[in-house]
């Protein structure tokens, strides 16, 4: 920071304080400073300028701080401080100004500092900074031996700083030494107390190892008589196992025989007991049927019987044949079954293949069966279909209709074997019908008792439904 010359200020006048707008006389070489102002004076000079705005009017501050009239010292100090510090150095005027505020402000100070007589106890910064507002002679010598001190000042304030700072770190330093020498003797006492521990330690390990060895030994023996006594155990659990298993056979076999005798007693007389329950059955339906066929009267003798009278004659047997019905009339399958108690068995394989032999078998059973469920439903007889099983590698899955029995022959038996058998376990005088157009099955089931039907009367009627 310098300070302009008069001739750079076009010939005006140095305004001084109490002799503001007064001619100094001849210009006078100007002081001005070899070095910047030192930053605390610099600060201080701008704080100065900032307090003497409240005695200025807005016209009396240099363009560039009248924004700044309005602020707070400390505002002005912050956001203009650049400002005012060119303004001071520029402008003599604005300087002057400030300068007579300063003296009223300061006056001992400012009148010491211009007798260039400042206090011995005076602060060098405060004495540079009115220094360089009054500029009195020799003060650039003022600002210099001022910042010097400030200088020193500050050095004597660092050096003093980093005594304390040495002495507190030496502090610290010999505190850490005896706690490092109080933890190094804690330690070492630890290390050796740990040291007798670990050899009881040891010891007891060694002690503990041995008994282990000891252990394990005795353990390896008790492990070998176990397993003697576990192989023995094993050998007399197979014997005995064994002996067990030879008397369940045995147990078993009695059983079944016992079991078997049971059931051929139970099925023998059960047997008995439906074949005779059936031909009771059948005989009293056709009793009944007979009655209300006969229409018998309940008395014995009526009064128009004794009243004579010319009556009809009885029909002769041609007359009864020209009323039967002919052998492929469905009519003659409703009047079998409609007789009391009647079965009819059904040759399965032989009505499908003469009905619907393009049709895969499966299909030909469902059919089939679905036709006798109908059929039983509206007749009431029992229905039986048997098919030929003989050939098959495994049991046919499916579900009867209701009213329908499914059968299928054993292996090494055909149908026509089991259809006969059928008929042979039925009771004498049971109306047994057999549907088949195998002349060798309808003779022999004629022989046995049976009325046999071709397979088209039973499509026939089957078609009607």
């Amino acid at each position: 920071m310098t300070e302009p010359t008069e001739g750079a200020r076009g010939g005006e006048g140095d305004e001084r304080p109490g002799a503001a707008g007064v001619s100094a006389g001849p210009a006078e070489p100007a002081e001005t400073l070899d070095r910047p102002l030192p930053e605390r004076v610099r600060h201080r000079v701008i704080a100065l300028a900032a307090e003497a705005f409240g005695g200025l009017t807005p016209a009396e501050l240099p363009g560039t701080l009248r924004q700044y009239a309005r602020f707070t010292p400390s505002r002005r100090v912050r956001f203009g401080g650049n400002a005012m510090a060119a303004a001071l150095e520029s402008d003599a005027v604005f300087r002057a100004r400030v300068g007579a505020r300063l003296s009223q402000t300061a006056p001992e100070l400012a009148e010491a500092v211009e007798h260039g007589t400042p206090p011995p106890a005076a602060d060098p910064v405060e004495v540079a900074a009115v220094a360089f507002v009054l500029r009195p002679a020799g003060w650039a010598k003022l600002v210099a031996a001022a910042g010097e001190e400030a200088q020193r000042a500050q050095e004597e304030r660092v050096g003093q700083e980093r005594e304390r700072e040495l002495a507190r770190l030496r502090e610290e330093l010999a505190q850490a030494r005896t706690a490092a020498r109080t933890d190094g003797e804690r330690l070492r006492t630890e290390l050796e107390a740990a040291r007798k521990e670990t050899d009881a330690v040891h010891r007891k390990l060694r002690s503990a190892q041995s008994d282990v060895r000891r252990g394990e030994a005795a353990l390896r023996k008790l492990r070998a008589e176990l397993e003697d006594v576990r192989a023995e155990a094993a050998t007399a659990r197979a014997a005995s196992d064994s002996e067990a298993r030879r008397l369940r056979a045995r147990l078993a076999e009695a059983e079944s025989a016992l079991e078997s005798s049971r059931k051929a007693v139970r099925e023998g007389r059960g047997i008995e007991d439906m074949r005779l329950r059936l031909l009771l059955d059948t005989v009293l339906d056709a009793t009944q049927g007979l009655r209300r066929e006969l229409a018998l009267p309940p008395t014995r003798l009526k009064p128009a019987q004794t009243v004579e009278a010319v009556e009809p004659g009885d029909p002769n047997p041609q007359d009864i044949a020209h009323r039967a019905l002919a052998a492929d009339d469905p009519a003659l399958l409703d009047q079998l079954l409609a007789l009391p108690q009647a079965h009819l068995v059904v040759d399965g394989y032989n009505v499908t293949k003469s009905g619907y032999p393009t049709m895969p078998l499966e299909k030909q059973r469902l059919r089939l069966m679905g036709g006798l469920a109908v059929l039983a439903a509206q007749t009431g007889a029992e229905m039986t279909c048997v098919f030929d099983g003989a050939e098959l590698a495994a049991p046919v899955l499916l579900t009867p209709p209701r009213g329908v029995r499914v059968l299928f022959s054993k292996p090494g038996e055909t149908a026509d074997e089991l259809i006969r058998r059928l008929v042979r376990a039925e009771p004498p005088g049971r109306p047994v019908v057999v549907v088949s157009s195998d002349r060798e099955v309808a003779d022999g089931v004629a022989r046995s008792g049976a009325r046999p039907v071709a397979s088209v009367l039973l499509l026939k009627r089957l078609a009607r439904t």
